[in-house]
């Protein structure tokens, strides 16, 4: 593994990070001859070769990496043996055969297998080599001796005794350059990107990680992420353009008017904006096969069973009955099990938070308001962001370890239920302050400050972090590698040191990981809960400061470019993760949504009952007149706009009518064979 060879022009997906071995390699060679045991990283590498693999071995400063390459062939006899449901050109999914591999569907950029489908053909490779023999065999790396046992997973193995560091997927260096600059660093088109590419590259309809069996997948994949992120930006034009006339024009005895018909404005918006993206959102899954034939997977179950495990209908009928009731009781005592630990668990995180986090955040508002030192309101600042971060972190742990132990149909409901729960907590210390200055104080202006200090210092230091903190732990990381190196080569010309290969600098990056937890959740996780809590913010108090939109807006453009750029620059390339829409995230929503309407006509209140009489005059009727009408129209236009477009149904039931047609000629032909087979029995016998 001496050999470190040219990175120009890699197309390398994966690379195995293994402990760089010592500098007498030679010597210890020469020492190892008489020894029974092999170099275990050789082994590996002439497996992976056996398995079909391009195998290209780089040596690193402080480590050495395998880079992996998987032909077309490979990946395509892996996906058969997988039985990757692919979409044909007639319409439908069907089990990928590679033989039959121009009946499939090739992705946007003309690939016939997306970037969450290689992923986990080269999971599939890299954890099926197995010991075949009956025999342990004994495995050497650095002076340390590993047995091999007999059907043990040789990959599984290495990493268990630390011979194998870690598996991480690589950039593709010129894709990655495209999309900089069509996308990060594009930045004449404030809203548009390129998001076929983006799917492409990230990858769509697979849920896997690298080690199977760790923790629960998200239902998420980064390209719905920037779709939903483009047109909620391009969307918030009209409400940023609205709340800016709002606050500079002065209407003088007709301001409390023009509230009121602002916000039943902002609402409409943002009934059709997510209407609208439900449309948009069926629309790309069907672009990109996603769920597409979901009601016929549903309905047909045929096409997902193993064909192995299918009896006969004459077996059938005979087992028919015999174990109805058994099955039954089973079923309905798991179903109900599952719904008492499901409460239990919900119950529990709602107590803590009214328990715990709800008198955390009450205390901190009074003495904010309580206490006249600004040194002391800094240090009682301090303070609270420690404990809330703290309250945070420690709920969001506790939620993952409940989610663990529920018992959920998929994932997508895991992921949900992981949603509903950390924004709850989020939810607490983002708007508890808010309401609580609100109510309490009734007091516009300065609750106007606190909004601009929340929402303008949340996202702008938010921002500063999400994209510094990463550049400074690589460069922090790479300043180690690079002065480490250098003291075991003093002495030397400064032409022969060794300079950091392209793969080693990919390994010091961060992964694309969420707060709460790594082999939980990726960062779609804090993106999309970064853009609720700005949602919710500028929503529920939107009365109080309509100029927040056009910082909404402001802060969207800048983060569209930030994000594309922290994706493809700063972090390591994620994993392939998806959903067809943004799953939980979009009731949550809906129901900001409707607490808005609450909150601002609450406000309204305050304008027009300043004495705090609360006597219902013309104009605390008027209030509640338009709560009413602002409540219908949320739940009316749910209803006059459809939430996929008709070509997008038509072409759905017609996907489902040709698997109805293909199940009932296979089911039929099984049926008539069973029966020719059962009358040559009766003539035998």
């Amino acid at each position: 593994m001496g050999r470190n060879e040219s990175e120009e022009g890699s197309v390398s997906e994966l690379a195995l990070v293994v402990p760089k071995q010592g500098e007498n390699r030679e010597e210890e060679k020469e020492e190892d001859n008489d020894d029974a045991a092999a170099d275990c990283v050789e082994i590996l590498t002439d497996e992976l070769r056996k398995k079909g693999l391009i195998v290209e071995t780089v040596s690193g400063l402080q480590n050495e990496f395998i880079k992996l390459h998987a032909p077309l062939e490979v990946l395509g006899k892996v996906a058969a043996e997988l039985r990757f449901r692919k979409r044909t050109h007639v319409g439908m999914n069907l089990p990928f055969e590679w033989d039959e591999a121009d009946a499939f569907v090739r992705h946007p950029d003309g690939s016939l297998f997306g970037w969450g489908e290689r992923i986990r053909c080269y999971n599939h490779i890299l954890y099926g080599i197995v010991n075949t023999g009956t025999k342990a065999i004994m495995l050497k790396y650095n002076c340390m001796e590993v047995e091999w046992n007999p059907g043990e997973p040789l990959l599984r193995k290495l990493e268990s005794v630390g011979i194998v560091k870690e598996v991480f997927p690589l950039h593709d260096e010129s894709k990655r350059k495209q999309l900089l600059r069509s996308w990060a660093m594009n930045w004449l088109d404030f809203t548009t990107q390129p998001i076929d590419d983006i799917c492409s590259y990230y990858g769509v309809k697979v849920i896997i990680v690298l080690h199977p069996g760790d923790g629960l997948s998200t239902m998420r994949y980064v390209a719905t992420y920037f779709a939903f992120l483009g047109m909620y930006t391009k969307w918030m034009l009209f409400p940023a353009a609205l709340g800016l006339a709002v606050y500079l024009i002065d209407f003088g005895s007709s301001q409390l008017l023009v509230l009121p018909v602002f916000f039943v404005c902002v609402i409409a918006w943002a009934v059709l904006f997510f209407q609208f993206w439900k449309r948009k959102s069926s629309a790309l899954s069907n672009r990109w096969h996603i769920n597409d034939s979901g009601d016929a997977e549903s309905e047909y179950r045929f096409w997902h069973t193993d064909r192995s495990t299918l009896s006969s209908p004459t077996e059938q009928l005979k087992k028919r009955g015999t174990d109805k009731l058994k099955e039954r009781a089973a079923f309905e005592r798991e179903e109900w099990f599952s719904w008492l630990m499901r409460l239990r668990n919900d119950v529990f995180v709602i107590m803590g938070i009214i328990c715990l986090q709800l008198p955390f955040e009450l205390a901190y508002a009074h003495l904010a308001e309580v206490i006249g030192s600004e040194l002391l309101k800094f240090f009682l600042t301090l303070l609270y962001l420690v404990g809330i971060q703290y309250f945070t972190r420690t709920g969001a742990k506790i939620s993952v370890k409940l989610i663990r132990k529920e018992n959920y149909e998929n994932m997508e409901y895991s992921a949900n239920s992981l949603i509903y729960k950390v924004f709850g907590l989020y939810f607490m210390q983002s708007y508890i302050g808010l309401f609580y200055h609100a109510l309490l104080y009734r007091n516009l202006m300065s609750l106007r400050q606190i909004l601009i200090q929340r929402l303008v210092g949340t996202e702008v230091i938010g921002n500063l972090f999400e994209n510094s903190i990463p550049y400074l732990i690589y460069s922090i990381k790479k300043f180690r590698a690079i002065r480490n190196k250098r003291k075991h080569e003093k002495g030397q010309p400064k032409d022969k040191r060794q300079s950091m290969p392209r793969v080693e600098k990919e390994y010091l990056k961060a992964s694309y990981a969420a707060s709460i937890g790594q082999e939980l959740e990726d960062g779609l996780f804090d993106d999309f809960l970064e853009v609720v809590l700005q949602f919710g913010m500028i929503m529920m108090f939107a009365c109080a400061f309509p100029l927040a939109f056009t910082f909404a807006l402001l802060n969207n453009i800048t983060e569209i470019r930030a994000d594309a750029l922290k994706l493809l620059a700063m972090m390591r390339r994620p994993i392939a993760r998806v959903d067809a829409s943004i799953g939980g995230w979009l009731n949550i929503f809906q129901l900001l949504i409707v607490a808005s309407i609450c909150t601002n006509c609450a406000l309204l209140v305050c304008l027009y009952d300043r004495e705090g009489n609360w006597n219902l005059s013309p104009g605390l009727g008027a209030i509640l007149v338009m709560e009413h009408v602002l409540l219908f129209i949320k739940f009316g236009f749910s209803r006059l706009v459809p939430d996929e477009p008709e070509w997008v149904r038509a072409s759905r039931k017609e996907h489902v009518t040709r698997a109805e047609e293909m199940c009932s000629k296979q089911l039929l032909r099984s049926i008539s064979a069973d029966e020719n087979a059962f009358k040559e029995m009766k003539k035998n016998d």
